[in-house]
């Protein structure tokens, strides 16, 4: 009788323990009253999650008595966070409010992210929807201001670095996404979801941006013309409701002196007037001999909220630089190692003057809770005001032509020019249901307008000096035109035709003051000078239809564009291309923590006008077509601190420009049949803990010429990788903050960006190698001060970012050191 007896205990014990278990369960209401359902509800820290049905109800079954933290989220709602206390065989019933949260139901951006962490949970850009990330079924990247902050970031390279797929091209603002180039004077950057461009000479500062992001991919169904690898987006911080001041203060390696403030706050006490205002001064030096970037910014933001459904703001971002051109290092033949990382072929007096503004103007208004109506407009202006010395491209020659590899052939360049653009951006909004169906629809139109007009120009010093006076590019079948003298170079003296511009030197590296009023110029029409306009209308709609687990996304844009040939003179036409553009995509929820997701979108390029309108170029050329077949995860863990999303891609882009590499004309270019991109992407990015943030990216990208067109010359460029496309790409980021009485406000960061080789053109086997940069910094923070210091490149690696061969090569920044002190008030 012992064995049925102790069998009986259990029984009972299993029955008792059962009975003694609670239950909560509720129901969520709008604030009109009527059903939430779908609203994500979890219990913290116990891994029981739900989501509420179509009477807004939920239920958590068999737990036991103690302390509960529920969390609802959901579209469109403020996060619930409910403290629930259960005693064992407790019912607790809820009633729940789901409050509508201004910062997803604006459809643009008007009001600043308060989040202060790594993550972030909206995006804006990929539909015109105030949509979660985990929810729009393409990949995007994206780096917030702290992670900035933390890393010493001041510009737009440094940030970049963090993301899959995304690599540097030169120093410039000049980046290849998925393999396919991208820079800022391409027109194809937004700016708060609007299109705008750079001088391209510089990249972007980054002190006045709240986040930058990337929607990998074309983007062509919503922006149009853009690049197949990805769309950049800066998005500007904009005012918040609360008061917040921080000031700050960095000096360093290179002479670097930093100074930025941020303020930001309500200029009311109803606060629906809110400002904010962002300005920096940068003043510094380079590892590279005679450069120097000076820059001030200032960016102003007000928002008016004059209603809760109406929302106004104005926008503003100036940008004065004062620097010169660095055209890259160039070394002897094939040896990397032959000249120093600093070698520049710069002039002392050159200099590059740029000034850059944006303004932009957007209007939010909810005529019901349902329909909203969007417009934006956005106004960019730059000018430059250039002189500097800078590689011919190719080596000095002797009197038989042969190249001399010590000396670099260089030419000048005077140039001033003045860009604009305008975007006006207007849409509707409308979201409704169908049944069990729900229904996002957005219904748009786009009108862009890029002018570089008539008033800029440019002179072009080069060549070899004639006996009959001028100069001229030189022909070893006519020595008797040109001067000559001797140069010798390990002890062998030979003839070489007498420059317009003086040969860089890469033994002596000589960097002089010039002259430029000897030099004998042609004053030449290309591509910064020639009066170019374009314009481009583009209609499109989509709709985001979710039922229950499963959401889809249709989209059809219809653009026009039309280029405006020989602009500015008597014989002017409009040539004008059309383009359909669709994509559709899908996210299938398979738990609370997953999606997958899939899409397939078509992207087009007209040619640049610039080249197109350049007579030495060999076009007209026909216009860039591409597609994208991409699939997913995208996954949220630990209570929703950290997401983990992986994709896979193809991309397909025809009629890609080239430079030909053609000695006697640097303008020509070829056009290649085909390039095919495939590859997969995975990125980390969050809080393991409230007090250890971390992100982490890899990406492998196969992106190869695979068609190279008609001529027989071209064939040995199929499967050839593109250039600055590395195979391998990988980075980590990781900051520890210490909160035990002892080490509390000491923090540690640490982190690590690779790189694989990389060909430099099409053109030759010329390829820089791989590197691993490992960065590291500390943190210390009492009351409102916080000290901090970066250092990069601990192992002080020799290593180059990109470059177009080996005489314009783009070498990395060897170790250095940042120091910054912020207060904040």
């Amino acid at each position: 009788m012992r064995i049925p007896s102790l069998l009986f205990f259990f029984i009972l014990t299993s029955f008792v323990a059962r009975a003694q278990t609670g239950t909560i369960k509720g129901q969520i209401k709008t604030a009109a009253g009527t059903p939430a359902e779908y609203i994500n509800i979890i219990l913290k820290g116990t891994g029981k999650g739900t989501v509420t049905s179509s009477t807004g109800e939920f239920e958590f079954n068999a737990l036991a008595d103690g302390t509960y933290q529920l969390i609802g989220t959901g579209v469109g709602i403020k996060r619930i966070d409910q403290t629930v206390s259960l005693k064992s065989g407790e019912i607790v019933n809820l009633e729940l409010t789901a409050a509508e949260s201004a910062e997803e139901l604006q459809t643009l951006e008007i009001l600043g992210r308060k989040e202060t962490t790594y993550k972030n949970d909206l995006s804006f850009i990929a539909s015109k929807t105030a949509t979660p990330i985990k929810e729009v079924p393409q990949a995007i990247s994206y780096i917030t201001k702290e992670v900035m902050r933390d890393q010493g970031t001041f510009l737009m390279g440094d940030a970049v670095k963090n993301m899959s797929g995304v690599n540097q091209f030169t120093f410039y603002d000049d980046l290849t996404i998925r393999g396919f180039r991208m820079n800022g004077g391409s027109t194809t950057q937004l700016v708060n979801g609007l299109r705008t461009f750079s001088g391209f000479w510089k990249q972007p500062p980054v002190n006045y941006l709240e986040r930058v992001e990337v929607i990998k991919g074309a983007a062509s169904a919503l922006y149009g013309n853009t690049s197949p690898g990805g769309t950049i987006n800066r998005v500007t911080k904009k005012p918040l409701d609360t008061p917040q001041k921080s000031l700050s203060f960095t000096t360093g390696s290179y002479n670097t002196l930093r100074m930025l403030a941020d303020f930001t706050g309500p200029m009311n006490e109803k606060k629906t007037l809110l400002y904010r205002l962002n300005v920096g001064y940068n003043n510094a030096q380079s590892f590279r001999n005679l450069q120097f970037d000076k820059n001030i910014i200032v960016a102003p933001s007000v928002s008016f909220l004059p209603t809760e459904k109406t929302r106004i703001n104005f926008d503003m971002v100036y940008n004065r630089s004062n620097s010169r051109l660095d055209r890259g290092q160039s070394v002897k033949g094939n040896d990397l190692y032959s000249s120093s990382i600093k070698t520049s072929l710069n002039a002392v007096n050159d200099y590059l003057n740029e000034e850059t503004y944006l303004i932009t103007t957007s209007l939010n208004h909810q005529f019901t809770q349902y329909t909203s109506f969007n417009i934006a407009y956005l106004r960019t202006g730059y000018t430059e005001d250039l002189l500097e010395h800078r590689s011919s491209n190719v080596n000095a020659v002797d009197s038989a032509g042969a190249p001399i590899q010590n000396l670099v052939a260089r030419q000048v360049f005077v140039r001033k020019t003045k860009s604009f653009m305008d975007n006006v951006s207007l849409f509707f909004n409308h979201n409704f249901n169908t049944g069990i169906a729900e229904h996002k629809l957005v219904a748009g139109y786009d009108y862009i307008q890029s002018s570089t007009p008539k008033g800029s120009g440019q002179q072009t010093a080069n060549g070899y000096l004639l006996k009959a006076g001028g100069a001229a590019a030189y022909n070893a079948k006519q020595p008797e035109r040109f001067v000559f003298y001797n140069y010798t170079e390990n002890g062998v003296t030979r003839s070489i035709p007498k420059p317009n511009i003086s040969h860089y030197d890469l033994t002596l590296q000589n960097n002089n003051l010039e002259d430029p009023t000897k030099y004998t110029y042609n004053v030449v029409t290309n591509a910064s000078t020639t009066p170019v306009m374009y314009q481009l209308h583009g209609l499109y709609l989509q709709e985001q239809l979710k039922i229950n687990r499963l959401q889809i996304l249709l989209g059809l844009r219809y653009d026009t564009y039309i280029d405006k040939k020989n602009y500015t003179k008597n014989d002017e036409t409009n040539v004008t291309q059309h383009a359909l553009l669709p994509r559709i995509g899908a996210v299938y929820t398979l738990t609370n923590n997953v999606n997958i997701y899939g899409t397939y979108t078509k992207g087009y390029n007209p040619q640049d006008a610039v080249v197109q309108s350049d007579p030495l170029s060999g076009g007209p050329f026909d216009p860039i077509r591409s597609s994208l077949a991409e699939a997913g995860l995208k996954t949220e863990w630990l209570d929703g601190r950290l997401t983990a999303n992986a994709s896979f891609y193809q991309i397909v882009q025809t009629n890609t420009l080239y430079s030909a590499n053609a000695v006697d004309n640097p303008n020509l270019m070829q056009q290649i049949g085909e390039e095919k991109a495939k590859g997969v992407e995975f990125d980390v990015t969050g809080n393991i803990l409230p007090n250890w943030n971390l992100i982490v990216a890899y990406s492998y990208n196969d992106a190869k010429i695979t068609d190279a067109g008609s001529r027989a010359a071209d064939q040995v460029l199929v499967n050839l990788q593109k250039p600055n496309a590395p195979k391998n790409q990988g980075s980590i980021w990781t900051k520890y903050t210490f909160v035990n009485a002892g080490l509390n406000g000491l923090g540690l960061g640490l982190g690590s960006n690779y790189v694989g080789e990389r060909n430099l053109s099409i053109n030759n086997a010329q390829i820089v190698p791989a590197y691993t940069l490992l960065n590291a910094a500390i943190y210390y923070k009492i009351d409102k001060f916080q000290f901090q210091v970066n250092l990069n490149n601990v192992t002080n690696k020799t290593y180059w970012v990109g470059g177009y061969d080996y005489l314009r090569l783009f070498p990395g920044t060897p170790r250095n050191f940042l120091a910054t002190i912020a207060y904040t008030f």
